[in-house]
């Protein structure tokens, strides 16, 4: 990997490890009955008394996690897929990597409208676009179009920083900017790992970004309940 990749990719990993992102909807509480959802439950309980939360934005903060967990993991099935050279489940992937970005889009629509939804989706589109022609530069080992996913990767995240602090005043622009790059750090990083068969320090990076992503639900249901505090109360 070249220098200029290197250096990108320190950027992107150094930059957001505390700040406030994305805007979705009021879910639903976990489902009873199982071990992982009573877990869950008492976990929510927990925050929402150790932090002030009301049980609305806990059980958002919940259902948040969920979605961005979804995104991570269609991701990475695709990027294993792909370095496999295994063209179906690859397909498969990308489909629910798909559906899985209309779904957080679309919980923006109770809050800001359908245009926005289909704004944000759009956003999200280019964001899974930079990370794909990563890999498939990685892939290739073409340093010149890593060069482009990683410059693709970071005006992007600048784009959907200027779109989420315009919506959310308690979005602050350069922290967005700065979680986002963080999370595409992720991304390239897990993919350089997963090309160069060093699956136990993927296993790690997995769970920091399973770990930011919980960070992204969290502080998105604490900026969404300060900006709709009657739609938390």
């Amino acid at each position: 990997m070249s220098q200029f990749i290197c250096i990108n990719r320190r950027a992107l990993l150094s930059f957001g490890a505390t700040a406030t992102f994305l805007l979705p909807a009021i879910g639903a509480a976990f489902a009873s009955g199982s071990h992982a959802s009573m877990a869950a439950t008492k976990n929510r309980t927990t925050d929402t008394k150790r932090l002030g939360r009301t049980e609305k934005t806990s059980q958002t903060a919940a259902v948040l996690r969920d979605v961005w967990v979804g995104h991570i993991f269609w991701v990475r099935a695709v990027c294993v897929a792909l370095v496999n050279k295994q063209e179906a489940p690859a397909v498969v992937g990308e489909q629910q990597a798909v559906e899985n970005a209309k779904s957080i889009a679309a919980t923006i629509k109770p809050f800001y409208g359908g245009a926005a939804a289909e704004g944000f989706f759009k956003l999200l589109a280019g964001h899974y676009g930079a990370v794909k022609a990563y890999l498939l530069a990685t892939i290739a080992d073409d340093a010149s179009a890593q060069s482009k996913a990683v410059d693709s990767l970071t005006s992007n995240a600048g784009e959907i920083a200027i779109f989420l602090s315009n919506a959310n005043p308690f979005l602050p622009k350069d922290a967005v900017n700065g979680l986002l790059l963080a999370h595409g750090g992720h991304h390239i990083q897990q993919i350089q790992q997963l090309k160069e068969g060093k699956f136990g320090a993927e296993a790690q990076t997995w769970e920091e970004m399973k770990i930011h992503v919980y960070q992204i639900a969290d502080t998105t249901a604490d900026a969404l309940a300060k900006q709709f505090v009657k739609k938390f109360a």
